[in-house]
Parts: C-alpha cells; structure tokens; sequence
C-alpha cells in the first residue's frame, strides 16, 4: 500500500508514500488535509507521520497530494479576494497544524492580478525560430498528446518534479477539455512544425458564467523567448475578447515568469508555500 487515509473526529488526511524527490532524497507526501480545530488537526497529522516513519521515508512534504501534477501548497498571506479557477483553497487552520508540528516552507510561490489595459503595450522582438498560433479549438486529444510531450522535457529540471504516466496525465486534463476557450490557448512552433512552447489560458469561470477576468495558467517552452512571446499573444487575446483583467497564477518565486509578471505590473495578491519535514530517525 502507498497511501492511507487518517480520519479522527474533525479531521482528514492521506499520506502518500511514493512523493517526489527532496534534495535528492526520496519523499513522502501528506494532502487531502482538512481539520475544524488545531489540535484535531495536530492529532491527524501526527498520525500520517507515525504511519510514514513506519513505512521508511524520513522527509515529508505538504501540503500535496502525491506529487506536482495533482493539487499542493498551502496559502500564506491574502488580500481575502476571491479564490480563483481551480485555485488551492485557503485553509488557515491547515497552515497552523503544519507549522505546530514542526513543518517549515521550503518553496514559495504567488498569484498577481493586472488590468489588461495596461499590458502587451510592446511586441516582443521578432524572431524565426518559432512562431505563435493560436489553437484551433479541434482535436483536444492531440492537443493534451502534445501538452504531454513538450511538459514532460521543460518541467523535468524542475524542483519536486516526478514523471507521470501518459494515461494518468490523459486523465487528469480531458475532463477540462469543456473549460477551455481557444482564443486563450496559444502554441509555439517552429519552423519544422515541432513544438517550442504552449499556454494556456483559461475563464475565470469561479466568477460566475460571465467572467472578467482570464487566468494565465500554465505555460512552458523549451526555446528562449518563447514564454515572451506567448504572453504577450494571451494578454492581447485576452484583452480583444472582452476580458478587463488577467491573472498570473501560482508562479513559483523564482521563476523567470515573475520578473515577466512583475514587468507587465501586475500585483501580487495572494502568495502560498509548500511545506517540509525532515523526520528523526
């Protein structure tokens, strides 16, 4: 068994046994966590631990459920707008638990929001390795077949990265294929066809039916220039279909899209944190 639910009288919790790697070391993960009082939630928690000491791992990451593909990271700081399309839900009391219990944050990350009045005001350079194009709304098998390549080489090198099964990737992001708008989807290609880079974008539909605002989700590229260039072609998009702001979610601290967000102007208004613990032998 590589999990196991832990259930006490206000309380949840899974433990994953098979998580990413930590510092090169192997890692267990805890997610799925809820508690209606610190000491419920402690006592939850403190079981999962006891169960992963048990089964061998020593490092322990939260909150995640088994891995970077699935939900993770806990929100720390909010201006309380809000939460956003498929955005981790805020869970003070969780925050409280893993912090009680000795967890500390080992990476952080944020969201930022910006007027779409003031952004793509100058075309990237232009450049002959690559151009942008917009998806054309057919085939979203094939579209997730190419998602799935292209993430699997440009996340690799990423921290806490762990591979993921064709199948498992397949059916985690056709049940979205209803969600998607694309005008918001945008590809980069190069001159031999191949793909250099993707974003997608998508509705805030937590706002209701009729949306103001678009989320910048995800994108990835394996060319230099490329991020550039798609989200300069998502926020004009964006801006054209009606939309008055954008969102730049999760956007891990350290990555080159928050100097880019930061250079569109966008405001931070919610940061979250994923958690470690390094267990006593």
């Amino acid at each position: 068994m590589t999990q196991q639910t832990f259930k006490t009288e206000g309380a949840k919790i899974t433990a994953y046994l098979d998580g990413p790697l930590w510092e090169g070391a192997p890692a267990a993960t805890v997610g799925g966590f809820s508690c209606t009082s610190v000491d419920a939630g402690v006592e939850v928690l403190e079981q999962a631990l006891a169960y992963i000491r048990a089964s061998g791992p020593r490092r322990v990451l939260g909150p995640m459920e088994r891995d970077t593909w699935h939900s993770y990271r806990a929100v720390t700081q909010s201006d309380d707008s809000p939460a956003f399309l498929l955005e981790p839900a805020a869970q003070p009391l969780v925050l409280e638990v893993l912090q009680a219990t000795g967890f500390t944050e080992i990476s952080s990350y944020f969201s930022a929001r910006v007027p779409l009045s003031q952004t793509a005001q100058t075309p990237p350079p232009t450049t002959e390795d690559f151009t942008i194009e917009a998806w054309n709304g057919k085939n979203p098998e094939g579209l997730f077949e190419q998602v799935f390549t292209l993430s699997t080489q440009a996340f690799a090198k990423n921290a806490f990265y762990k591979p993921i099964t064709h199948e498992a990737f397949m059916a985690m992001y056709m049940p979205i294929v209803p969600l998607l708008k694309q005008e918001l989807i945008f590809f980069a290609r190069r001159p031999d066809q191949s793909l250099a880079g993707f974003l997608f974008g998508t509705p805030n539909y937590a706002e209701g039916p009729n949306p103001t605002s678009a989320i910048l989700k995800t994108y990835a590229s394996l060319s230099k220039g490329a991020g550039q260039h798609l989200a300069y072609a998502f926020h004009t998009a964006a801006k054209k279909a009606g939309y008055t702001s954008a969102i730049h979610a999760l956007i891990h601290d350290d990555n080159l899209s928050a100097l880019r967000s930061a250079s569109e102007g966008a405001d931070i208004f919610r940061r979250y944190g994923l958690f470690g613990l390094k267990l006593d032998d």
